[in-house]
C-alpha cells in the first residue's frame, strides 16, 4: 500500500474531517526554515496537522527536556530538579535520573527533525514514525488495528513521559530496535493545554507501520463494530451515549 492508498483507506476508516497523521524523522536537510518556536514544541507539532511542515533542531528546541527527548543535547542538570521539585511528577531527583538513564537516549548525528503531514510526502524512507492526534473514538480504531496482528500484551503502551518524549523518544527507539510496540501519549499535564482537550497522541514506529499497512483492510477498522463508531466521528449519530 503506497501513501495515497493509505490516505484513501484512512479517510474511509475515520472520515475526511479527522486530521491526517504526521510522519517524522531525522534528516540532514531541513523540510522547513528553522524558526523560533514557543518553549514547548508540542503546540508547533500539532499545527503540522494544518499542512505546514515543522523542522526542529538544536537551535530552536530551547526546552531542556525537549532538547534531551529529541536527542539534540544531553540532559541539563536542571531537569531532575524541575521534574521532581517544580512539577512534582516524580518523588525525587534520583527517580528522574534513573528514569532518564533507562531511556538510554543517544544523541542524533543528523541536525534536523522534520515533521511532515503524510499527504505531503512522496516516500516514507528515513522517517522514524507516524504520529496521530486522536480523539477517543479515533484512538479506539488505531488501538484495535495495532492489536489485530500483534498478540503481545504491550502491543500498545502508555508510559510516564513528557509530551515530546511520548512522541519522539519512545517511537524512535522502538524503530531503531525493529520493535512492534505503538505508544499512546500526551498525558503530560504540562503539555496538555497545547492540544485540544479531547485529543491524545498515538505513535507507530515506521518499521511497525509498514507491517500494519498490510493488515489495515482486514482489521476491525472496516468491520461492523467500528462502523458505528465511525458514524459518530462523522456526526451521523446525533445522540450521545449517556
Amino acid at each position: 500500500m503506497n501513501i495515497q492508498e493509505f490516505i484513501c483507506k484512512y479517510q474511509e476508516a475515520f472520515g475526511k474531517n479527522t486530521p491526517l497523521p504526521i510522519a517524522f524523522g531525522y534528516h540532514h536537510k531541513a523540510a522547513e526554515e528553522v524558526k523560533k518556536i514557543p518553549r514547548c514544541m508540542i503546540g508547533a507539532i500539532r499545527k503540522v496537522c494544518n499542512g505546514k511542515p515543522l523542522t526542529l533542531s538544536a537551535d530552536n528546541v530551547l526546552c531542556g527536556g525537549g532538547s534531551l527527548y529529541t536527542a539534540f543535547a544531553p540532559m541539563p542538570d536542571r531537569v531532575p530538579v524541575f521534574v521532581s521539585e517544580v512539577e512534582h511528577y516524580k518523588q525525587n531527583q534520583e527517580q528522574v535520573k534513573a528514569y532518564i538513564n533507562r531511556l538510554d537516549i543517544r544523541l542524533t548525528k543528523k541536525p534536523y527533525l522534520n515533521f511532515i503531514r503524510i499527504d505531503q510526502l512522496e516516500s516514507l524512507e528515513e522517517m522514524e514514525g507516524i504520529l496521530f492526534f486522536a480523539t477517543p473514538d479515533v484512538l479506539s480504531g488505531l488501538y484495535s488495528w495495532a492489536f489485530y496482528d500483534n498478540n503481545d500484551n504491550d502491543a500498545v503502551c502508555t508510559r510516564f513521559a513528557s509530551g515530546c518524549c511520548s512522541i519522539v523518544t519512545f517511537t524512535t527507539k522502538e524503530n531503531a530496535a525493529g520493535g512492534r510496540r505503538c505508544f499512546i501519549g500526551m498525558l503530560d499535564p504540562s503539555a496538555r493545554p497545547l492540544v485540544p482537550k479531547n485529543e491524545l497522541t498515538f505513535t507507530i514506529p515506521m518499521c511497525r507501520f509498514k507491517e500494519m499497512l498490510n493488515t489495515m483492510e482486514q482489521s476491525a477498522l472496516f468491520q461492523k463494530a467500528y462502523s458505528i463508531v465511525r458514524k459518530r466521528i462523522n456526526g451521523e449519530i446525533q445522540k450521545e451515549a449517556e
